[in-house]
């Protein structure tokens, strides 16, 4: 049994519950109950799957935010042979948001990185429950740049709610250090992979994931406002705003991993066990892995500015319209 349960699961809850009853029965005394066991086995996984067959987006954006769900260095171990973390902006501090350094992944070197959200009231004030500083994204920027120096691919992990809003991190340039991410990461000299493990949200994510191949878990969002951001803005004046208003913009937004795949706005969804990442952490950490080093192969081939090149017509296409010319029928019958 996991730790905690969305409201939307509370049905397999009270089965994994029964069955964990019928487990201590059966111990304490001495009563064969595993038929029945099996029996209601098959009915939570049959449940599982069709309740996660049929999430709605804002059902989506809970999971991506669930407690359990795997966070950076959760699955750095598990895709990366060695690991060596490196600190510090070189001019202000080492934001704990962001963790990264050199890895071998699979025997290929990179530099690897993402947000880190932490665990327990401590670790979560201590990497700011995720939200990066510009110290932050002037590390991650400083690490691009030395990939860049050794020729080594970027690999970035995406999972924030936005960059740090606060007075402090606005005086230091907070807006100024986004941009910069974005303007160098567009015309880096090296192949960048970026993956939205849990949550992507605003500049804060966009800071690290300009890329030439981006990929969602398949229970990932990916948005430039959240839900509650966004309810927030057009429906603050109706009253107090309810889960029915969340899930309405979550709708509205697009911000699922299939919705962003139709729009070409990323290339391809990474599947998770059913239930979720954090249901089978090595099985997704594995489709991970196999995903980045797929990605590598295709574009360590082409040179560095060929790269640059595929990498501003990609970025370009984001949004553009394609116009059809219109063609009379009546005229086209005749």
């Amino acid at each position: 049994m996991m730790g905690s349960y969305l409201e939307f699961e509370k049905p397999i809850e009270e089965l994994e519950m029964k069955i964990e009853e019928l487990r201590r029965t059966s111990d304490g005394m001495d009563i064969n109950l595993a038929g029945e066991v099996r029996n209601l086995e098959r009915k939570v996984k049959d449940l599982r799957t069709d309740i996660f067959s049929k999430l709605t987006p804002w059902q989506k954006t809970l999971l991506a935010r669930h407690p359990d769900r795997p966070y950076t260095l959760d699955y750095i171990p598990l895709i990366a042979e060695e690991f060596i973390e490196l600190h510090g902006d070189r001019r202000f501090a080492d934001d704990k948001a962001i963790v990264g350094g050199l890895a071998l992944i699979k025997g290929t070197p990179v530099v690897l990185m993402g947000q880190q959200k932490g665990r327990g009231t401590k670790e979560r004030i201590h990497r700011n429950f995720g939200q990066p500083h510009p110290e932050g994204y002037r590390k991650a920027l400083r690490l691009m740049q030395l990939a860049e120096k050794f020729k080594r691919p970027v690999v970035t992990f995406v999972d924030t709610q936005g960059a740090y809003p606060g007075q402090g991190a606005e005086e230091r340039g907070q807006a100024e250090a986004i941009a910069a991410n974005l303007m160098e990461m567009s015309r880096l000299r090296t192949p960048i992979v970026s993956v939205v493990i849990g949550e992507g949200g605003s500049g804060g994510a966009l800071a690290l994931s300009v890329a030439d191949r981006l990929y969602m878990l398949e229970h990932s969002v990916y948005s430039v406002i959240s839900p509650e951001g966004c309810a927030a803005i057009l429906w603050r004046k109706s009253g107090e705003l309810s889960s029915e208003d969340f899930s309405k913009a979550a709708q509205a937004l697009k911000l699922t991993a299939q919705d962003l795949l139709k729009f070409k706005i990323i290339d391809d969804v990474i599947p998770e066990p059913v239930g979720g990442a954090h249901r089978d952490i090595v099985q997704t950490a594995q489709n991970i892995a196999d995903c980045i080093i797929g990605a590598i192969e295709e574009l360590r081939v082409k040179t560095p500015g060929k790269l640059v090149e595929e990498r501003y017509k990609r970025l370009k296409r984001i949004g553009s319209v394609v116009q059809e010319a219109y063609t009379d029928p009546l005229r086209s019958e005749k």
